[in-house]
């Protein structure tokens, strides 16, 4: 893994792959990838900062309705990746959670980020 700059979209999506192996398995204080995965996060987290500014403290039910807005989507637009207009209002009411699987397909349809949409 190397450290560079994160200048664009695909930057980033590189970068979270590279990373996503330690998520599960950080490494241990004495590993040398320590360093490297700290850093990469911090990279990260900068750019996030910079691209998604309003969502650091948002919900979910908030990153989306900011996406929504920023995209001009409607519900008819996140229907297939949340399974039907119907259900899009209620989870945008906060009677329906977002599943993992809408969480996937709203991240790789729409590009917004899993840690936005796994918020209560």
């Amino acid at each position: 893994m190397q450290i560079r700059p994160i200048e664009n979209e695909a930057d980033y999506r590189r970068a979270l792959k590279e990373i996503e192996p330690y998520f599960e398995n950080p490494p241990s204080k004495d590993d040398p990838a320590r360093d490297v995965v700290d850093a990469m996060i911090s990279v990260i987290e900068a750019y996030e900062r910079r691209h998604f500014p309003l969502l650091d403290n948002a919900t979910a039910v908030d990153a989306l309705r900011f996406v929504m807005e920023q995209q001009e989507l409607t519900a008819k637009d996140l229907a297939p990746c949340i399974g039907s207009t119907e259900w899009v209002g209620e989870v945008l009411a906060g009677k329906r959670p977002l599943t993992l699987s809408m969480i996937r397909r709203l991240d790789e349809v729409f590009d917004i980020p899993v840690k936005y949409l796994i918020r209560a």
